[in-house]
């Protein structure tokens, strides 16, 4: 048996410019963090070559081709565990419209727990790459490449697109008591609205060429946010995030809506200095960067919704347990 824990994510500034066909041509960055909400793969030994996957359904097939679960299907087919096997995964929130990298953190948890069962232990930039395809590229979802990388590394990272294709990545050095600063200072809020990110995402990779100025401005000020953050300048973070917001809305018509802009303006007047909604928009959690002073006055403007509390995490995706039987199949 083998267990993968991978961590859900935020993003802070940038989201929007790790689409391919942007970043491709113009670069593009975002300063995101892994948070200690996790996705738990469990891959066993069967004692025959069926396969079962359980999650919110249960699937059991004789074959791979009969999967319906696309993520668990391919990402078994890229590690070469084809058949035998029980798969069973577990979310701390529920998985879908969250908008908090869930579908990524779950592929790459799929990617690293399937690899160690089969005794071929992958380093996290193979991790993420191979989600990107199976995601992107086979499964041919409208999605960037943010959330594979910051699931498979983990921290608190800058990371690069770079038009030769390539995605590079600096971890920020905060000193401890500055992380804790930050991670206190950040506050999560479910919207009490879902949605289904594919229509939002499918929008702004179709806006692409009209919003090459926005996605360039949205970049910019990641690489403002990565200094921001090296100086010690937390608060000047939520600004940026403020900004970042008030330019993310104009990339697609579903990002935000009058309630959601209600839910900001309500934070924002309360003593929050920025955030957004987090992930494609259009629901699932509002995130916030509030200074100490005005936490409460924030909690109490939103005792109608119910917080998220969460902190930084350290680890990208890991294995957690390995009991792997010394049997050849």
């Amino acid at each position: 048996m083998v267990i993968s824990q991978t961590p859900l994510r935020i993003s802070f500034l940038g989201g929007g410019t790790d689409f391919r066909n942007f970043f491709e041509e113009h670069g593009g960055g975002v300063v995101s963090s892994a948070i200690d909400k996790f996705i738990f793969v469990v891959v066993k030994e069967r004692y025959d070559d069926r396969i079962y996957i359980n999650y919110s359904q249960k699937e059991i097939v004789e074959s791979i081709d009969d999967l319906e679960h696309e993520l668990v299907r391919e990402a078994m087919r890229k590690t070469g565990v084809t058949s035998g096997v029980e798969i069973t995964t577990l979310a701390d929130i529920p998985s879908q419209g969250s908008g908090l990298g869930s579908s990524s953190s779950l592929t790459v948890g799929l990617l690293n727990a399937l690899y160690v069962f089969a005794g071929e232990p992958k380093d996290p930039e193979v991790l993420a790459s191979e989600a990107c395809e199976i995601e992107i590229d086979i499964c041919r979802k409208p999605i960037g490449v943010q959330d594979q990388y910051i699931a498979a590394y983990g921290n608190l990272r800058k990371f690069d697109f770079n038009t030769d294709g390539s995605i590079t990545n600096r971890k920020i050095k905060l000193t401890p008591p500055k992380k804790r600063d930050l991670s206190d200072n950040l506050m999560l809020f479910f919207t009490n609205r879902t949605r289904k990110s594919e229509s939002i995402l499918s929008e702004q990779k179709d806006n692409v060429k009209s919003k090459t100025e926005v996605l360039c401005d949205l970049s910019e000020l990641a690489k403002k946010g990565e200094a921001r953050l090296n100086s010690g300048d937390l608060d000047g973070l939520g600004l940026l995030m403020n900004e970042g917001w008030n330019l993310k809305k104009s990339l697609a018509s579903k990002i935000s809506n009058p309630d959601l802009d209600e839910l900001y303006d309500r934070a924002i007047s309360a003593g929050a200095l920025g955030g957004k909604i987090a992930g494609a928009g259009g629901g699932g959690f509002l995130l916030l960067y509030c200074p100490p002073e005005n936490r409460a006055k924030v909690r109490d403007e939103f005792k109608d919704l119910t917080e998220f509390p969460f902190n930084l995490e350290r680890d990208g995706s890991k294995v957690i347990f390995n009991y792997r039987r010394n049997v050849l199949k």
